[in-house]
């Protein structure tokens, strides 16, 4: 093969290379804007921007094994939340990073956010909690979510103790 045929392959392969490339930074920069924007609906208490962020087969996932909650839930129980125990919710150190999976049950595209979050309750007290949300996204909308946290910590915080049952 003559140097300059050698040559023009090794750029084409190069610029669909970096093509590709270019196109999944620019749908992990959309999807971590997706994510962003739907934790400052949350912290605004946004609920029709909630609304426009998660899918409607959304699927929340935790914080204690074996919960779930749907679309319509989530956003009920944010504003029930609002309502009846919350003043504000505030994401501070908040970082967020996209990852595609391959294969397997968790596949698909997915942003990571990990925040030190502080609640502070309508009676004036506050808890600081160090959360980690994954969001799994497909078409420009959250499709699942799986947040963790602990629970037994932020209980601490609001002056509750935890004794063994006998």
């Amino acid at each position: 093969m003559k140097p300059f045929k050698i040559l023009a392959l090794f750029s084409g392969l190069g610029l669909s290379f970096f093509a590709c490339d270019s196109s999944q930074n620019q749908k992990n920069a959309a999807n971590v804007q997706l994510v962003e924007n739907y934790v400052k609906s949350v912290e605004a208490m946004d609920f029709d921007a909630m609304n426009t962020y998660l899918d409607e087969s959304y699927l929340g996932v935790g914080p204690s094994f074996g919960d779930s909650i749907n679309k319509t839930q989530a956003v009920e129980s944010w504003k029930y939340n609002l309502e009846n125990l919350y003043q504000k919710i505030e994401y501070t150190k908040s970082k967020f990073a996209a990852v595609t999976i391959q294969e397997g049950d968790a596949q698909g595209d997915w942003v990571a956010n990990w925040a030190e979050l502080t609640i502070t309750y309508q009676d004036g007290k506050s808890v600081i909690l160090l959360a980690n949300s994954n969001y799994k996204v497909e078409n420009g909308k959250i499709v699942q979510s799986i947040t963790f946290y602990n629970e037994a910590d932020a209980l601490r915080q609001l002056g509750y103790g935890f004794f063994p049952l006998e």
